[in-house]
């Protein structure tokens, strides 16, 4: 408000500011109460999450998260296989610290030495299929004897020594496998039958008696050409590859096998050539006799 000048100055009037203040009722409507509550009701629910996991999770999970928040992450990444994640190539399922699905790298069976102590047995274990390498080294030895056995034998008769070019001795992941094959002048069956022929059926005796004396399982297997029949409701090469195979199995048996011996018995008819340009080559007529590895060394 404006005072009166006093009488007969020529001065403006004084201008007077009144500032009232009013006092906040208790400061309910001021806002710095809620950002602590945010805070803490925040730090309750990081507290609860915190709770919940410790219960949810096994002792060795509760680890690999604290490793995945400490400082030295990169060496625990270096010393896991494939690890790239939370679990160090583990996942919350997993017993160890390896990678179980097909998108990641390395696995425990190619990452853990076959002859390591300690843990889990990957193949060197009781049920693993390289446990005793002993086994195995005796193996390799007994079908390079045979092999040299029954080439002895072929060159020392004159008749067996004609099928020289029909038989071939080799090693395979799974055993020794001995081919007996025939070409466009020979072969070992009768033409789309299971009867052998006299050569042939003194070869497999010869073979035999070499393998008599071994331990290891047999698995048989008989191929065809692509040469069809001319009614197939009757005879196809399915068939026929499988009963040369049963006929070769029984010569076997008849040479003092037992049948125990036999592991499996199959026919494939055309669909293993071995003249792959050539389906219709009658090099593709073959009967396959496999010396197994011993369960011991290689077996499943």
């Amino acid at each position: 408000m404006a005072a009166r000048a006093p009488h007969g100055a020529n001065q403006p009037p004084k201008v007077i500011v009144k500032k009232i203040y009013i006092e906040g009722h208790g400061g309910h409507h001021g806002g710095a109460w809620k950002v602590a509550y945010a805070d803490f009701v925040t730090a309750m629910m990081a507290f609860f999450l915190l709770m919940w996991l410790l219960g949810a999770t096994t002792e060795k999970q509760r680890k690999a998260l604290a490793d995945y928040f400490a400082p030295n992450l990169v060496n625990f990444k270096a010393s896991s296989a494939g690890s790239t994640g939370l679990f160090g190539g583990a996942s919350i399922t997993d017993l160890d610290n390896y990678p179980h699905k097909a998108q990641q790298t390395g696995t425990k069976s190619m990452t853990i030495p076959v002859d390591a102590k300690g843990g889990a047995n990957v193949g060197s274990g009781n049920k693993g299929s390289l446990k005793d390498r002993t086994i195995a080294a005796e193996d390799k030895k007994n079908f390079e004897k045979i092999a040299r056995q029954v080439k002895a034998q072929m060159a020392a008769n004159a008749k067996l020594a004609k099928l020289a070019t029909h038989i071939r001795f080799v090693p395979t992941r799974d055993g020794l496998r001995i081919d007996l094959v025939d070409n466009a002048d020979y072969s070992m069956f009768g033409l789309g039958t299971t009867q052998l022929e006299p050569e042939a059926d003194k070869l497999i005796g010869l073979i035999a008696e070499s393998i008599r004396g071994t331990a290891n399982p047999i698995m048989i297997r008989g191929h065809t050409d692509s040469l069809g029949y001319g009614s197939p409701s009757g005879m196809n090469n399915w068939l026929l590859s499988s009963s040369r195979a049963e006929a070769t199995r029984r010569r076997l048996a008849a040479g003092g096998l037992t049948d125990e011996r036999f592991e499996r018995i199959e026919g494939v008819a055309d669909r293993e050539p071995m003249i792959t340009d050539d389906p219709a080559d009658p090099r593709n007529r073959r009967v396959a006799i496999t010396l197994l590895y011993r369960k011991g060394s290689f077996g499943q």
